[in-house]
């Protein structure tokens, strides 16, 4: 910026650097440290059984300082008032209600997507089988997304690649305000309230679909799962019966009507699944290339095929 006369001022660090009396100039009310209440947070999420409390701790502080996790390195205080709300959502974060419930959002590859009661939280092992099909989606493809929930899958697709078209379904009326939310000005995805146990969804496509995504609920009833889990997120996402394939196996009846000859699909599933999904694919007798993935942990997490 130049000065009345003219002339340019040189740049020092000080121009960058955040104190805590520059951090907000025109504001005069106290201000508090944030290290000591990152630190008090972390062992509180800690105390109650938070798996990553520091993280945690961190989003939350960032999310009421209105800047990225990363700016927090530059930041020394926060006000007498964002404390207050920081320790309220630390306290609701020890009551395990879900760090992205208390956000808004969640991150999901390049993605932010909103989130809240009703519809399931998409996890970033998930992010794996948005990445498989995303290298296998043409330039014009036609893509399906079952059980779409928020959208992350469709919605990476449609970010990442260049598909021809995206149709997300989902059948939760709750799932279904989020979906639509966070595909709302995303060009080329269309939104379809439906149940994917019914064999004549989507029949207008049948044998025209390049590829099929699915992250359907198949954990088994009676699983112990997280607070998060258990409390938060709607149970129909979550649990798929008995044996966590009660919606599995009509998925894969609908993927291999909707494939093309050639197209492929891919299926998330339970770790206790590394077997039964790609057998129950193989048994189908209209798949070829069947093969089962491990997530970044080295448990068992989705299976794939391509259509005969």
């Amino acid at each position: 910026m130049g000065d009345p006369a003219g002339h340019r001022r040189e740049t020092t660090f000080h121009d960058y650097a955040v104190t805590p009396t520059h951090e907000h100039p025109s504001d005069p009310t106290e201000r508090v440290r944030l290290a000591p209440a990152l630190a008090a947070a972390t062992a509180r999420l800690a105390e109650a059984g938070v798996a990553s409390p520091r993280v945690d701790a961190e989003l939350l502080a960032a999310h009421v300082l209105e800047v990225g996790r990363g700016r927090l390195l530059l930041m020394d205080t926060m006000r007498a008032g964002e404390l207050h709300r920081f320790d309220e959502l630390v306290a609701r974060r020890a009551r395990r209600i879900p760090l992205q419930h208390l956000i808004g959002t969640a991150a999901f590859r390049h993605l932010e997507l909103a989130v809240g009661a009703g519809v399931f939280v998409p996890r970033p092992e998930t992010e794996l089988l948005a990445g498989w099909g995303i290298e296998r989606t043409a330039p014009g493809a036609t893509v399906v997304d079952l059980c779409s929930g928020t959208g992350a899958l469709a919605l990476s697709v449609a970010d990442e690649a260049k598909p021809g078209r995206v149709i997300a379904v989902e059948r939760s009326p709750a799932a279904l305000s989020y979906l639509r939310g966070n595909a709302t000005g995303v060009e080329g995805v269309r939104v379809v309230e439906g149940d994917v146990t019914d064999p004549e969804l989507l029949a207008e496509l049948r044998g025209q679909v390049d590829v099929l995504l699915c992250n359907p609920p198949y954990v088994p009833d009676g699983t112990p799962v997280p607070p998060e889990v258990a409390d938060h997120d709607p149970a129909e996402a979550v649990f798929g019966g008995t044996d966590g394939l009660v919606v599995i196996r009509p998925v894969i009846a609908l993927a291999a009507a909707l494939l093309r000859p050639g197209g492929v699909a891919g299926i998330e599933h339970d770790d206790v699944h590394a077997e039964a999904v790609p057998e129950l694919l193989r048994a189908d007798g209209r798949f070829t290339e069947v093969t089962a993935h491990d997530d970044l942990t080295g448990r068992p997490r989705f299976a794939t095929a391509r259509r005969r």
